[in-house]
């Protein structure tokens, strides 16, 4: 009527301009009741869910998820989770929820976690404290209720390279055994604390170290709760993720002796050792004979040089009157007399020893 009235007023000129106008905000005021249902109907749900579960998320904060690129149905239903189970953390609130969603969390399951926790009645856990090992990359879930059931974990690992813990007790008997780690996890260790891989790797040199201070393999059998009371003593999860419940020891069996492996390795190690030296000596004796046949050739030599010297050292004296041929005859006489006296009293010994009977 009033728009009509309008345009009976007005002059012919001016009624195309009013009438585009008039067209222009009428278009104008659909589109935004159209945006308007458009965002009530999106967000009506959401909202009406968290008024009525007390969340207290408004239209304006969901609106603002939506900007921010967070997914407001996980807020929503992160924060409905959270009421309803009565979590009363006062830094669980919509924008801490969007801030570790933002950082990569995973939002439900932090909610999980301290629901969980809090179930337990036994579990200390913040918001703060979840959030934090959720973005160290740990299942914080899974955390939570590894603390509430323990878990087993196998020593040595299934599917390692070795089936069994190999170790040698002081009678040289070898003993392999296989060990089962109960462990909790420990929530105010799992940032910056070690993981499975250490606490098998602990146990595992544990049980070694007990079973080689045993005085024999029999006593290892005859009471096997001592390597667990052993390695319980060492504190084996300091600075650790888990805290060690119990060790028990799954199996245990004999092995092979090594003590009289290593006792046969060494006698044979021995025995080339001194057949070594022996040769050695033998060959130092060797060379020692060969020196003293040189020894002896070279005296030999000197020997027949110095007979050399022998005549001419006589003709020397017969040339220089020293010595007459008087005296040459008396002294070939004197030593065919000298070989003659010893052939005789070499063949006088001969006859003296008693003849071989045949």
């Amino acid at each position: 009527m009033i728009a009509s009235l309008l345009l009976d007023t007005l002059p012919l000129a001016q009624m195309p301009k009013v009438t585009t106008a008039l067209l222009i905000g009428a278009l104008v005021i659909f589109a935004g009741i159209v945006v308007v249902l458009f965002i009530f109907t999106s967000y009506f749900g959401l909202w009406i869910q968290s008024v009525l579960t007390g969340s207290k998320i408004s239209f304006g904060n969901l609106i603002g998820m939506t900007f921010r690129k967070v997914n407001t149905r996980a807020i929503v239903r992160s924060k409905i989770m959270a009421t309803q189970a009565g979590l009363d953390d006062p830094e669980l609130t919509v924008g801490a929820l969007e801030a570790h969603y933002l950082a990569g969390g995973n939002v439900q399951q932090v909610i999980r976690a301290l629901i969980a926790a809090k179930k337990a009645k036994t579990i200390s856990l913040t918001f703060r404290e979840a959030t934090a090992i959720d973005l160290a990359g740990r299942d914080v879930l899974e955390s939570v209720q590894t603390s509430v059931y323990p878990k087993v974990i196998d020593c040595p690992p299934r599917g390692s390279a070795k089936p069994s813990l190999d170790a040698v007790a002081k009678d040289g008997i070898q003993l392999k055994v296989r060990a089962r780690v109960t462990v909790r996890a420990n929530l105010q260790q799992l940032i910056g604390g070690a993981t499975e891989e250490t606490i098998i790797a602990r146990v595992g040199e544990g049980i070694v170290s007990a079973i080689g201070s045993a005085v024999s393999h029999k006593a290892v059998l005859e009471n096997p709760d001592v390597i667990s009371k052993a390695v319980l003593v060492k504190k084996l999860d300091s600075q650790t993720a888990f805290e060690i419940v119990s060790i028990d020891i799954a199996d245990i069996d004999v092995g092979a002796n090594i003590g009289a492996r290593l006792q046969a390795d060494q006698a044979e190690a021995d025995t080339a050792v001194a057949r070594a030296n022996a040769e050695g000596k033998r060959a130092a004796a060797v060379a020692e004979e060969q020196e003293m046949q040189a020894m002896i050739a070279k005296s030999q030599a000197e020997v027949v040089e110095a007979q050399s010297d022998v005549p001419r050292a006589m003709a020397e004296a017969f040339r220089n009157g020293k010595l007459l041929v008087m005296d040459y005859y008396r002294l070939q006489n004197v030593n065919a007399d000298t070989d003659m006296r010893r052939a005789l009293a070499g063949h006088s010994q001969e006859s003296d020893m008693p003849e071989e009977t045949h």
